[in-house]
């Protein structure tokens, strides 16, 4: 039986991927749609995205970065000239294979008019951008090209879980064009330091910057850094990549350019992108049996005013005030912005606006009766630790960016400490074994974390990866260098890795 103290049910340690569905549901952030696989963004959860964008883009923007934007379809002998990109995507890959549509003599319609060439749905848009890049390279002069776009992208996909896994979602993808592999290689690991930079001070969620081993890099990549997150039941997710294409992709889609001495030279290309994936490593990092808990520097509304009275001429005392608070609170200021505050004077029960507000994650609530307008204060609710008090309003206004601040700084700690607690140095296939336990029946995990192991081979150790659905989720830049011992195998190993299961 769920608990009857929680929101939310099942609870976290009762079902863990029902939960995740269950907080998606109580926050209202999105739903599935009447396309299979395909999901509907709520005005919530969009406002989380858009959040999300503004912070991005404004770093990427910094750093040097231009929008653009590329079209949807991709021919498909696009894909074909690199053989790896064309090999990793195929199976996920949407074609169209006609232009219109025509009544069929039954009341229904029917595909007409085949294209002389299918088109491939956007599923990553190296190929489709290098072709446009190599009419705007011609000279070292026009070098560097640094560009990112906002785009949606269809990777099909059978089994779909809301943000974390749905056939089509919304990314950025920025993709840039260097002079020489030193350039596209320091780009590469400045858009990991962006990624980075985002995930812990913006969505307080610690990160792991690694590289990818080769069974794990994009197709077609020769370098593929990542930033791994450990989400409360000790699985890894992926929340960020950075890959340094090399001349691969160049040389199928002819990005040559003349150099500084005169030589016709292939370009040097990169690509890096997140997607409303991020929404999904939101919700795993820091919500509680009771729903969303949101970092106040992404929440939509940092700040709920929720007025108390029992009559009409209460609730036009209580409203008023209400109104001059939250416009002191709005004057005040947190991360460089205003504070993000509205009155909740909706007619409804105060207990169920609370929840209301506890499921979506509202990081301060601030209820104001009768009582709390003739002491000068107010009833303030922290989310992160469900702690209430009354307060003077005075604190209130002049302290809300610190308390802001304290509950962003306390996320990152709590998410920090327990991805710690759950990370471990194994040395032997027994304690492996013995760390990542099998899920049961109901799918739920028995154990695991972060294991940091020393490995010879990737191709020795993945038969017992596969066995137990474990994956290396990257090398990370800080690992100490060999040499080590094989947790597998004994052999003399150059690489500790971080291994997990994951999303």
């Amino acid at each position: 039986m769920a608990s009857t103290k929680s929101a939310i049910s099942p609870t976290r340690a009762e079902d863990y991927p029902e939960w995740y569905q269950q907080v998606i549901k109580g926050a209202d952030l999105a739903e599935n749609s009447a396309v299979r696989g395909c999901m509907v963004i709520k005005p919530w959860g969009y406002s989380l995205w858009e959040n999300m964008q503004k912070g991005l883009d404004r770093m990427f923007k910094e750093t040097g970065h231009q929008n653009a934007y590329f079209p949807l379809f991709i021919p498909m002998s696009f894909l074909e000239k690199e053989a790896q990109h064309v090999e990793g995507f195929a199976k996920e890959c949407a074609v169209v294979t006609h232009h219109r549509l025509e009544p069929d003599g039954k009341g229904g319609l029917r595909p007409a008019g085949p294209l002389e060439e299918p088109l491939i749905v956007r599923p990553t848009s190296e190929t489709i951008i290098g072709a446009t890049y190599a009419k705007w390279v011609q000279s070292y002069r026009d070098l560097p090209i640094l560009i990112n776009q906002w785009a949606n992208v269809v990777r099909w996909e059978m089994r779909t879980r809301l943000f974390l896994r749905t056939a089509e979602f919304l990314w950025q993808e920025g993709h840039t064009v260097h002079a020489t592999a030193e350039e596209a290689m320091e780009e590469t690991r400045k858009m990991l330091d962006v990624y980075t930079d985002f995930a812990e001070n913006h969505m307080a969620m610690p990160v792991i910057r690694g590289e990818k081993t080769p069974g794990e890099r994009f197709p077609g990549a020769v370098t593929t850094l990542s930033i791994e997150a450990m989400m409360q039941d000790r699985k890894a997710l992926q929340a960020g990549t950075s890959h340094f294409l090399g001349q691969n992709f160049s040389k199928a889609q002819e990005i040559k350019f003349q150099s500084q001495a005169g030589q016709i030279e292939y370009a040097w290309t990169t690509s890096w992108g997140v997607s409303t994936r991020l929404i999904g490593a939101l919700i795993m990092t820091h919500s509680d049996d009771d729903g969303l808990v949101l970092p106040p520097r992404l929440a939509p509304t940092q700040v709920v005013l929720m007025p108390i009275y029992r009559d009409d001429a209460q609730k036009a005392e209580v409203m008023a005030y209400c109104t001059a608070l939250r416009d002191r609170l709005a004057k005040q200021s947190y991360c460089n912005e205003a504070i993000r505050v509205e009155i909740d004077s909706r007619d409804m029960r105060g207990g169920e606006k609370k929840w209301y507000h506890v499921k979506r994650g509202v990081p301060i609530r601030v209820e104001v009766g009768p009582k709390d307008m003739a002491n000068q204060a107010a009833f303030v609710a922290r989310r992160d630790t469900n702690q209430s008090s009354s307060m003077p309003i005075e604190e209130l206004v002049q302290n809300i960016g610190s308390q802001l601040e304290s509950i962003q700084r306390d996320l990152f700690a709590k998410a920090l400490a327990m991805r710690e607690a759950n990370t471990v140095d194994l040395a032997s296939e027994a304690d492996f074994r013995s760390f990542f336990q099998p899920d049961d029946e109901q799918g739920r995990s028995q154990g695991g974390g972060f294991a940091k192991c020393w490995f010879s081979s990737e191709s020795e150790v993945q038969p017992l990866l596969d066995e137990l659905k474990v994956t290396i989720r990257c090398i990370p830049l800080d690992a100490p260098k060999g040499p080590g011992k094989c947790f597998l195998t004994g052999k003399p190993a150059d690489s500790q890795a971080i291994f997990a299961k994951s999303y």
